[in-house]
C-alpha cells in the first residue's frame, strides 16, 4: 500500500464511518476495482483510531457529563440523568457485542459476499428513508427509555452484516421510534464510542499477536487523515440533516447497490 492508497483509505472510512451508508460498501470497491492490496491490521487500528477520536472530540460535552454523572451517582448512590445515559448507550451496546463473539465465524465466512453487501446497501437504505417519513420526529435523548435503547441496540447487531451501516441502522431503529433526526443521530453517534473502541482494542490485539511490521508513516497518516474527515463529516451531517433528511442517502444507497450488483453479482 503507497503513501495514495492509504490517504484514499483513511478518507473513504472518515467519510463513511458515520454517514449512513455503510463503510464496507465503500471498501469493497478500492480492492475489487483497483486491485489495491488489503489495508492491513495496522492501518485498521489507525483508522478505527482516527474515528474514536473524532466522535469523542466532537461529543465532549457528553462524554464528559456521562463519566462526571457515574461519579456523582457512585457517591451519591442514585441514577442522574448524565448517568442514566451512559447506561443506556452501555445498555445498547451489549447486543452487538454478543451477537459479534457468537457470530463471528457465520459473518466472516458467509456474509461477506458482494451479493450481501450490494443487497444489504440497498434494502436498509430504503428503512432509512421509510423510517423517516413515518417516524414521528418528537421524542430527545432526554425520553430514551430503557425498551428504546434495548431495542436500538438490537439493531445494531445487524449492523455486523456488511454493507448495513452501523449509523444507518441505529439512526433507522431511533426514527423508526419517534426520536427526532439530530437526537437519533447523536444517539448514535454515541454508541458508536464503546463499539469502535471494542474494534479497535481487538484489532490491537491481533496486531500484537500477528507480530507483522507495522509501517508507522501510514499508520500516523490513517490516524490523521480518518480523525479530521470524521469530525468534519459529523459536523456537517448534523448540520444538513433538518433541511435534507435521509432521502439523499438512499437514493445514494440504491446508486452504490446498483454499482455493486451490476460489477460484482
Amino acid at each position: 500500500m503507497d503513501n495514495f492508497q492509504a490517504l484514499m483509505l483513511a478518507l473513504i472510512q472518515g467519510l463513511t464511518e458515520f454517514l449512513p451508508i455503510s463503510s464496507s460498501a465503500h471498501l469493497i470497491l478500492p480492492s475489487q476495482v483497483l486491485g489495491w492490496p488489503d489495508q492491513g491490521l495496522a492501518f485498521d487500528v489507525a483508522v478505527h483510531l482516527g474515528t474514536l477520536l473524532a466522535v469523542v472530540v466532537y461529543y465532549r460535552r457528553d462524554v464528559w457529563a456521562m463519566t462526571r454523572g457515574a461519579g456523582q451517582g457512585l457517591v451519591e448512590r442514585r441514577v442522574n440523568p448524565d448517568l442514566r445515559l451512559g447506561l443506556l448507550v452501555v445498555l445498547a451496546t451489549i447486543p452487538a457485542v454478543a451477537a459479534g463473539f457468537l457470530l463471528k465465524d457465520l459473518i466472516e465466512n458467509e456474509l461477506r459476499s458482494a451479493a450481501v453487501i450490494a443487497t444489504t446497501t440497498v434494502v436498509f437504505g430504503v428503512a432509512l428513508w421509510l423510517a423517516d417519513v413515518w417516524g414521528a420526529r418528537r421524542r430527545g435523548v432526554d425520553q430514551l427509555g430503557v425498551g428504546s435503547a434495548l431495542l436500538i441496540g438490537l439493531a445494531q447487531a445487524v449492523a455486523l452484516i456488511p454493507g448495513t451501516s452501523r449509523s444507518g441502522i441505529t439512526i433507522t431503529a431511533a426514527l423508526a421510534l419517534g426520536f427526532r433526526r439530530e437526537d437519533a443521530a447523536r444517539f448514535s453517534f454515541l454508541l458508536s464510542i464503546p463499539v469502535i473502541l471494542g474494534a479497535g482494542l481487538l484489532k490491537t490485539k491481533d496486531l500484537l499477536e500477528s507480530r507483522v511490521p507495522v509501517d508507522w508513516a501510514h499508520m500516523a497518516l490513517g490516524v490523521v487523515v480518518s480523525a479530521v474527515t470524521a469530525y468534519l463529516t459529523i459536523l456537517f451531517f448534523l448540520r444538513l440533516l433538518d433541511r435534507i433528511g435521509m432521502l439523499p442517502f438512499m437514493l445514494y444507497r440504491l446508486l452504490l447497490g446498483a454499482v455493486l450488483f451490476l460489477w460484482f453479482v
